[in-house]
Formats: C-alpha cells, sequence, structure tokens
C-alpha cells in the first residue's frame, strides 16, 4: 500500500515504511528522508486498506511539503543545535515527531494524502471511515469518562491521547475530507 501510494508523491526518493509493534501506539509519523512509521494500534484500528492508504498518504504528504524538515529545523534552532541534518535528526527525541504540526500543515497532509491514495484508486470512503472512528474515539475516550470503568478504559487507550493532542479535531477534518 505505500509503495502505491508513495509512487504519487510529488518528491521522489527511497520511501521506508514500518510498523512498531506497540499496540498503544495509535498514531503514525513522518520523518525526513522518507520514513514513514505507524504503529500497531493504529493499524489494529483499520478496517480496509483504503483506510491505510489514507493515513500513509497523510505521512507521505508530510515528507512531501517538507513539513518534516521545519521540525528538525526547528528543533535544531531550540535546542541551538550546530549539526548537520542527519545528526540533528538523531538527537530529537521521538516525542517530538509524535507531538503534531500546525493545524494548516494536518490539513493540508489530509487533503494531499487523501489525492494520492484516491489517485491509485483507493476509495476516499477509507479517510471518512477513518476518520469517523477517531471521532466516536474522540468524543468516547477525550471528552469525557462517566464512569469508572469508562476510566480503566481511558487508561487502555492512553496511545490515543497523544494523537489527539497532535491533530485537528476529527469533526474538522471530516468536514475537510467531505
Amino acid at each position: 500500500v505505500g509503495e502505491r501510494v508513495s509512487a504519487q508523491a510529488h518528491r521522489r526518493m527511497p520511501w521506508q515504511f514500518h510498523v512498531i509493534a506497540d499496540p498503544n501506539l495509535i498514531n503514525a509519523f513522518a520523518l525526513p528522508g522518507g520514513h514513514v512509521f505507524i504503529g500497531r494500534g493504529l493499524l489494529d484500528q483499520m478496517t480496509s486498506e483504503d483506510e491505510l492508504a489514507f493515513v500513509l498518504g497523510h505521512e507521505i504528504e508530510h515528507i512531501d511539503h517538507y513539513h518534516t524538515v521545519e521540525r528538525v529545523q526547528w528543533e535544531a534552532q531550540l535546542h541551538h543545535l550546530d549539526l548537520d541534518v542527519v545528526a540533528a535528526i538523531v538527537q530529537i527525541p521521538m516525542s517530538v515527531w509524535q507531538a503534531g504540526y500546525s493545524k494548516d500543515d494536518e490539513f493540508e497532509a489530509d487533503r494531499e494524502g487523501l489525492r494520492l491514495a484516491t489517485r491509485v484508486g483507493y476509495s476516499p470512503q477509507g479517510a471518512l471511515k477513518m476518520l469517523e472512528r477517531f471521532n466516536r474515539l474522540h468524543d468516547e475516550y477525550v471528552v469525557h469518562a462517566a464512569t469508572p470503568v469508562d476510566e480503566l478504559a481511558q487508561v487502555a487507550i492512553e496511545g490515543l491521547s497523544a494523537y489527539f493532542r497532535s491533530h485537528p479535531l476529527p469533526s474538522e477534518r471530516i468536514a475537510q475530507v467531505k
């Protein structure tokens, strides 16, 4: 799926896709140079290749539109690193990559990532289904926990917290994808 979607990217590079085996990582992220990572927890949420194509397209577009490079530059300036880009990437903690981009960057990655996926035949319904699932999870686990059982369930899916902190509201993303 990643190979098919990345073939539509503007930038030609050796794209590589990696699964992080953590079932609590319900997120994906990209690093400069064409590396896309997806958590096992996010894969477990998916029900179709269309959904996977949208997520991978979204991450590819973070690289394609230089969002990831801007993050390296930002982090290097923050820490006054006097290193080349490769050395700077090694210095940057994983949490920076999972922290998220600006709302505009996320919307751009949604738009352009969906275009990549649909160009190679994946259904745009995959994007809607994935975002609607995140909307339900957001409402269920982030908005409130009504009972002690809900609170325990909330602990079980802590990986979602990083996702919701790093992305616009699912309802906003759904409206854009529609």
